[in-house]
């Protein structure tokens, strides 16, 4: 992927986006629940902010191939 500048974008329809700053086409989409948001008491966007920093560090390893995987199945939750 080309290096270029990514921004964090708040859609319309209230789901927040990473998308490269000179493309409407989102990267990745983060759609909260009316509950989700409720417990974050509005503070969703902010959650989504780091929740984005943290994917495009890690996503930032794994090109470097700084990043140790294993082929053992990962329980997410």
């Amino acid at each position: 992927m080309p290096t270029s500048f990514l921004e964090i974008v708040e859609l319309p329809d209230g789901r927040i986006a990473l998308r490269r700053a000179e493309d409407e086409e989102s990267l990745v989409v983060l759609d909260f629940s009316e509950g989700a948001k409720a417990f974050l008491q509005g503070q969703h966007v902010e959650v989504a902010k780091a929740m984005l920093n943290v994917g495009v560090q890690m996503a930032g390893r794994l090109a470097e191939g700084n990043f140790e995987h294993d082929d053992e199945p990962h329980v997410l939750h």
